[in-house]
């Protein structure tokens, strides 16, 4: 069973409410269900899509404040303690491939696109002060000390030094669109957001 939907309120209470809930959904039947993701996002309303930092479960003072919007880690690890006496099996919603809400911009050499077909650069290479640099200053190094910069990611949708959104394949050695997704708009392995939330996509 799935067990949030978008419009869930944002008020960091979901995981006590599905942790309260779980004996009885067992009791009609329902052997496991499907969490949202449960990391920090670009902020407390995100639904986990816009992943900021996969090893905050709501447990760091970051992106306006400790919880995430489905609650803190102590609620999440409840939910997992009655879940797993209740015989209920949780499907977590992995979002590995996308940042959200970095916390500074960094420089990059990048052509911009062609929406419809984003194997057709449009532009020659030119510089953009994109969101690229994600540092965890709340959490640390604490379960990773791994950080993010421009070169991790192969697209962002947004050029700061201008305002201008576009979709920008960055530029390095390597570096380009996955070979192994759907062909799409000429290659879907970039999707641009529908607000500016400065989203970029890792590299594989």
């Amino acid at each position: 069973m799935e067990a949030f939907e978008w419009y869930v309120p944002a008020d960091g209470k979901h995981w006590q409410r599905l942790h309260r809930a779980v004996a009885g959904l067992k009791a009609t039947g329902i052997d496991n269900i499907w969490i949202p993701p449960g990391c920090k996002g670009s902020s407390q309303q995100g639904n986990g899509y816009d992943v900021y930092d996969l090893y905050d479960l709501g447990e760091f003072n970051q992106k306006g404040g400790i919880s995430t919007k489905w609650g803190v880690k102590e609620d999440l690890m409840q939910l997992v303690r009655n879940a797993n006496a209740a015989g209920v099996g949780l499907y977590w919603d992995a979002v590995l491939n996308q940042r959200a809400g970095a916390d500074r911009t960094e420089s990059c050499q990048v052509v911009e696109v062609d929406p419809d077909d984003r194997t057709r650069a449009v532009t020659e290479a030119y510089s953009i002060d994109g969101w690229l640099a994600f540092e965890f200053s709340g959490r640390g190094d604490q379960y990773s000390a791994q950080k993010y910069h421009w070169y991790h990611f192969t697209g962002t949708d947004y050029n700061n030094a201008n305002g201008k959104t576009a979709i920008y394949r960055i530029l390095g050695d390597g570096k380009d669109w996955s070979k192994y997704v759907s062909k799409e708009k000429g290659n879907y392995d970039y999707l641009m957001w529908d607000f500016p939330i400065m989203c970029i996509r890792a590299a594989d």
